[in-house]
Parts: C-alpha cells; structure tokens; sequence
C-alpha cells in the first residue's frame, strides 16, 4: 500500500492543505512495476487492478499515446468518515504527495488564487442548472485564459461531436445515466478522444465503487450535481497545476474613490503593519508612476522600480526582481515609481498583468498601490486582484465613485470577496460628513476600517518617513490598522516569546 494520502480543504476555502490524520490506504493508487499491451485508456496502475482485460494498464509518464485519457487520481473528491467510505463530490479532493513549496505557514485564503492555464475546455451539459454554473465560471477572472465552449446534450452528444472532431484539452461531460450506461458510452468517447485529452465526468450516482471505475478508466475527476462555479473552476485548476511552479502570493490592490482621500497612505501603512504586526514578507508596489509617493513615505530613492520592470517584462526573473526592490525593512520590499514626467509611460495592459503576476511570486503578500486614473490596465490590475480595498472620504463624490468601483468590481467578479471599503479622514471639525451607516448603505458595502481625522499624526510620519506604527505603535489609528490586516490576512500575530526569571533578573541588573 501507498502513504496514506492527504485530504484537502473544502473547494470555498481554495487551495491550502491542513492536516488531517486520517488514512485514505482504501483510495490509495500505487503503480506497478509491469504494463498489460492492451489497448484502450491510458490508466494509473493499482494493486487491485484485476479483471482490466479491457483496458490498457499504463504509467502517467508513458509516452507512447496509447491512451484516450490521461489518468489522474488526484481529481477525486471524497468526504471521509471514520467508519464508512462516503463519496461526496465538490467537498474535498484527494491528492497524492508530490513535492512543493512549505506553506505550513500560510492559512487558508493566504495563498493567492491560481488561474486556469490557456487551454481548450468544452463542457457538454443536460442539467439547465449545470450550463448555468459553466457560463458562471467561464465570466471568472481565473478562467480568462482558458478557451471555453458550453454545448447541450450531455455524454452522448459529445460522443457523437467528436466523432469528426478533434478533442480540445479538457472534456467535461455530464450524465444522468445509470452506472452501466454511464460506463458504456465513456467507453465510446474514449475511441474518439486525442491521447492526452482530460475528462471530467458530472454523474448523479454518489458512489464510491462508480468512482474508483471511473478512476481506472482514466477519468480525471468526478462531480455530482449541483455544481458550482469555485468548485469547477478549482477542479480544472488542479487538473494543470505545477508542481514545479512558485508560490503564489496574495494581491491586495488599494485604489481612491477621489485624489487626495489617502488611499496610498493607507496601503503604505497597512503594508507595513501587515509585515511587521504578523512578522511575515510582503512587497509594495507603487503603480502611480509619475506621482508615486512610496519613496517617500518609506524614506527610500531606489535607483530602479516598478518602471524598469513594466519596460522589460518578459525577462524578470527572481533575480532580476530582487534587484529592482529595495528593502525597506526586515519584513516588506517596495517597488517604487520613479516619480517624474520625463516619460509618457505608454505601458501596455498587458505588460502591467504580466509584472503584477510575477511580483505575486516574490512574497505571501503583495500590495498594490493604485492610481486615481481610469484606463486599460488600470481596470484589468484592479480586477486580476485576489482583494480590492476601496479608500474613501465620507462626502457626496466620494460616495459616488465608490459606488461605481463597487458595483463594476461587484459585476465583473461575481464569484469573489466584495470590495473592502475604508472611510478615511472622518471627523475633519467643521466639516458636513455623511455618517458611515448611510455612506456604507448607500454603496452596498458598511465600512471595515473607520479612521479618524488626525493630521499630527499622519502629518509626522510622512515629513519623517516612517509608518504609524513605528512611531505610535499603541495609537488608536495603529490598533485600527491591526485590527483591518487581521481582517484582510485571516490570521494572527505570532506569540510572543515567553521570557525566563533568569532573564528577567540580568535584565534589571
């Protein structure tokens, strides 16, 4: 038998392990050590696999294309009891030990949401509430690269589709036929399908015995109705993720509802709160290249930036990036703007997607620091974004544009987090201010951070360049930013050390 393989989290939390002590040795696939030269799918060996005269027994790393379907055992999802096998779809999926990056480290919704690799998927549905939960997932900011086709008609439309077609990279086919039937026409399907083709199968039997069939046919992942548009997706993402590749970060995306509401003063602090409060690396990123004030803010004049990255973006590499980062403490890098209009800065939208999601790979944390503009990449930055956090002032313009950001981001995102909003400046004397309950009513969203008007404060950092929580780490404004990171990171500062009576006392002397 295999190493007992290692649960995963639900599908709502997206992607990071916990741990889980019980042993999964009755779904375990373990290869064996001879092949059978029969023809069929393309399936991984198991220990059990008697009776498979039917089909050809092959290695995942087999080269040789006799197989319809390529076979992945990490697709299932099952719901274990300590007494009963129960298979219970889009709850969690099983996946075998391969090696990859400690995020023992990372709570769940720290890692940074992967994306569907530019391939071709076509989804044969018959349920209505199916197609529906595809085109959901087909508007996704994840899916965007992925090319993707929804056809009516289930198995047995797309047997008969790809009778003169070719086979696109994934299949996803549903049925609603019984167990036998079921089989049956995936065994047709997979006379027509190209080798390498994944398959995933929506079925109604919840049926661990139909799963494991299924398994050895070659079926990538089994679902059953209703699904979901996060699940799906997250199937699909971990039918193509790399072991190889790096860990991905979080982005955080700070944009203003107007100028002067303080947006990137509060990015700059709560990055700085964040990595230092939680003891964890981040990185900043200054994306208002003419004006940026991060530089400033931390005290800092890097000879190269976010600039010199968007101007050569398809030679970054994790050297390259460090070299344009300037540290600015134990914990937090920045990227900074170079902060003049020598240039024109005519970037293309695709060059700032492509160094936003590089940056992604350097820290858990990225901050971005938005512009107030409105343009191309500007919208696809913020929308590419794992969080959005909306800075405004409690006035009528304000409450107007963050209304617009709210709903755009709302529309364009359905499936994610809202927008965080934060109203700033509150409490300016002799000011008229709209009070947080309506402001929050009126946008859709009630406000998670309230910061009071505090000019001295604010003021002395800036002309110092420090952060608030250098200076007035007990402030009120301080535990405010605390208590937000808390919010955003889901997680908790680390304890502190315990200090010995012994230390104590050569301490006092």
């Amino acid at each position: 038998m295999s190493a007992p393989l290692k649960p995963w989290d639900s599908a709502e939390d997206i992607i990071t392990p916990q741990a889980d002590d019980l042993g999964l040795d009755a779904f375990a696939m373990t290869p064996r050590t001879e092949t059978l030269g029969v023809e069929g799918f393309a399936v991984d060996q198991l220990n059990d696999s008697a009776g498979l005269d039917a089909f050809s027994v092959a290695p995942r790393d087999d080269s040789t294309g006799l197989g319809a379907f390529s076979a992945d055992p990490r697709g299932g999802r099952l719901e274990i009891d300590p007494f009963a096998y129960e298979f219970v779809p889009e709850r969690q999926i099983i996946e075998e030990p391969r090696p990859s990056m400690d995020t023992s480290a990372f709570n769940p919704g720290e890692a940074g949401e992967l994306s569907v690799p530019r391939i071709a998927i076509h989804i044969f549905c018959e349920r209505p509430d199916t197609a529906q939960a595809a085109e959901q997932a087909i508007a996704d900011r994840r899916m965007q690269r992925a090319t993707t086709v929804v056809m009516p008609g289930g198995l047995s439309a797309a047997v008969e589709y790809y009778q003169n077609q070719p086979t696109p990279s994934l299949v996803i086919v549903e049925s609603q036929d019984a167990s036998d039937v079921l089989i049956g026409l995936l065994d047709q399907l997979a006379e027509v399908c190209d080798p390498g083709t994944k398959v995933i199968v929506i079925g109604k039997a919840n049926d661990i015995s139909l799963y494991r069939q299924l398994i050895k046919r070659g079926v990538s992942e089994y679902l059953v109705p209703p699904v979901r548009p996060l699940p799906l997706i997250q199937a699909i993402t971990t039918l193509y993720l790399d072991p190889s590749a790096p860990f991905v970060g979080r982005s955080i995306a700070f944009v203003g509802a107007k100028g002067g509401v303080g947006a990137s003063t509060i990015a700059h602090n709560f990055a700085y709160s964040l990595t230092e409060f939680l003891q964890i690396n981040g990185v900043i990123v200054d994306f208002d290249l003419p004006f940026g004030t991060a530089g400033l803010d931390f005290n800092q004049d890097p000879l190269q930036g976010v600039a010199d990255a968007l101007s050569q973006p398809d030679r970054l590499d994790p050297v390259l990036l460090d070299r344009m980062m300037v540290r600015c403490s134990e914990h937090l890098s920045l990227f900074a703007a170079p902060a003049n209009l020598d240039d024109d800065y005519d970037i293309s939208a695709e060059a700032f997607e492509e160094v936003a999601s590089k940056i992604k790979t350097t820290a858990p944390y990225v901050i971005m620091d938005m512009p107030h503009i409105w343009s191309g990449w500007m919208r696809k930055v913020l929308l590419g974004a794992d969080e959005v956090v909306i800075v405004a002032t409690p006035d009528l313009a304000s409450l107007r544009n963050a209304k617009n950001i709210m709903d755009l981001v709302r529309g364009q995102r359905p499936n994610d987090q809202p927008p965080r909003l934060v109203l700033n400046q509150v409490g300016i004397p002799g000011r008229p201010e709209i009070p947080s309950k309506d402001f929050g009513e009126a946008v859709g969203a009630m406000p998670s951070m309230i910061l009071p008007f505090d000019p001295k404060l604010f003021g002395n950092a800036a002309n110092n360049g420090q952060m608030i929580y250098e200076i007035q780490a007990k402030s009120k404004t301080a535990e405010h930013l605390n208590q937000f990171v808390r919010l955003i990171s889901r997680r908790e500062p680390p304890a502190a050390p315990k200090r010995s009576l012994l230390g104590s006392l050569l301490k006092s002397k």
